[in-house]
């Protein structure tokens, strides 16, 4: 329930007393209690011994400036709403405070109305109120920890504020990363994701940065980067723990400087694109360990978000269970099925160490195998001896790891097999069995190329 305007505090940073006069006028005729500082140093001060809602400050002072005192603040506190005021505004300014989680980014002079729209919206009152229960309404759920997981990325959704997620493998995270793009400004733009462990060192930073013709042998044609893909949109770095640390050290600094120079080019070329992370490793450990370095996990982990294994979930597993079901029915045509309630019974009580990625399994194997419209517990408890849990196989491991070293490839050949067997070390036979193995078809790959030179 959102809170009456007049128990809302906001905090107006600025050294221009006009503009602390001017702003202290508007927001108390719109009911709003203000408090008015005129230093960054002062507004963490006020911060420590103040309940406040919202801040406003100006980008330029003396001491610390705004962008600082941005990022002080939300090392502190990432969900308190920041608006950001400047005169002397430049796009990479813009730019760089809605990434560190600005709500708003307005020059001087602001428009009142403007000003306090924003304001609104950030505070969701009135007509700008985020309308409840349409944040991930594709995640079934009833549990306790999804509903708290999914109230707090809701709240971290309609910003850019850089968002790191948790959590074992085939718990959600990237259905999560899904939702929070689709509930914030950007979602009518890209939604890239790239899995930084599945993809060989020498291909992953072509695949992020982009490469330039000749940067390398079998590069015949310009690839454009993930980062450049997604402009204006949302880029997803999955297993980020697994990003080689002579890579972390180029990903921090495109954040740092939000541009990216593709392999073997002398320019830079900016980007605006939201990161979300995510790990199932201890980064933490990580970084004492010195696998990972520690300015960038950092710069990634602003908002934290753990994902609850499924046998921390287990009310939703009935849940889960039937839209699973009803999702086979209607994909093979055929009446939807159900579990005799001693086979539900051991649903709910099994370890999942695969969390739902493993539960799927189970249940896409019990719904082919089963020939009744009743699924019963002898036939959970052999689907359940079948799956391996969490852990791949070897040659499912190796399978995976193929193809997608396969697709990497061709995407930076364009399809151009002849090269993309080079690039891999293979003559042009062997590489098209490989493609056959895989079901892989190259022609895919130089029809998106022709389709980017029409577009």
């Amino acid at each position: 329930m959102n809170k009456p305007v007049e128990s809302i505090r906001i905090l107006v940073v600025d050294d221009d007393n006009d503009i602390l006069l001017l702003l202290d006028k508007w927001l108390k005729q719109e009911g709003f209690e203000v408090i008015t500082v005129t230093s960054a140093e002062e507004a963490l001060k006020k911060l420590m011994l103040a309940r406040i809602n919202l801040v406003i400050s100006d980008l330029i002072m003396q001491g610390m400036s705004g962008m600082q005192l941005l990022a002080e603040i939300h090392r502190e506190n990432p969900l308190l709403p920041v608006i950001m005021l400047s005169g002397q505004a430049t796009i990479p300014d813009a730019v760089q405070a809605t990434h560190l989680g600005s709500a708003a980014f307005l020059t001087k002079p602001a428009a009142r109305e403007d000003l306090i729209g924003h304001i609104k919206r950030a505070l969701r009152i009135g007509s700008y109120q985020t309308a409840k229960g349409q944040f991930g309404k594709n995640i079934i759920y009833k549990s306790k920890a999804m509903s708290e997981l999914l109230e707090l990325a809701k709240q971290v959704a309609d910003s850019d504020i850089t968002v790191f997620i948790t959590g074992a493998t085939g718990t959600g995270k990237e259905v999560i990363a899904r939702a929070i793009h689709d509930a914030s400004a950007r979602s009518q733009k890209s939604f890239v994701a790239i899995n930084c462990g599945a993809i060989p060192e020498q291909l992953l930073e072509s695949e992020l940065f982009g490469h330039e013709k000749g940067a390398f042998t079998g590069a015949n044609t310009r690839h454009e980067g993930l980062f450049q893909a997604a402009h204006g949109g949302t880029l997803f770095l999955d297993e980020i723990g697994d990003m080689p640390l002579s890579l972390q050290v180029k990903l921090l600094r495109v954040l740092q400087d939000l541009q990216v120079r593709p392999v073997g080019s002398t320019k830079t070329y900016p980007v605006d694109v939201r990161i979300i992370s995510a790990t199932h490793r201890d980064l933490d450990a990580a970084v004492e360990n010195g696998e990972f370095r520690e300015d960038l996990f950092y710069r990634l982990k602003v908002v934290p978000l753990a994902m609850p294994n499924l046998t921390e979930r287990r009310e939703d597993i009935p849940l889960l269970a039937a839209h699973f079901l009803r999702r086979y029915a209607g994909r093979n045509e055929k009446p939807v099925k159900h579990f005799a309630p001693a086979a539900m019974e051991y649903l709910m009580t099994a370890p999942w160490p695969g969390n739902i990625r493993q539960l799927n399994n189970v249940l896409d194997l019990c719904s082919t195998l089963c020939k009744t419209d009743t699924i019963p517990l002898s036939l959970v408890q052999k689907a359940m001896q079948d799956q391996p849990g969490g852990i791949q196989s070897l040659k499912d491991a190796k399978h995976r790891f193929e193809r997608n070293y396969l697709l990497g490839v061709l995407r930076m050949t364009s399809g151009h097999v002849a090269n993309a067997a080079r690039m891999a070390g293979r003559n042009r036979t062997e590489f098209y069995k490989l493609l056959n193995q895989h079901a892989i078809d190259p022609a895919e790959f130089r029809r998106v190329k022709a389709d980017e030179s029409e577009a």
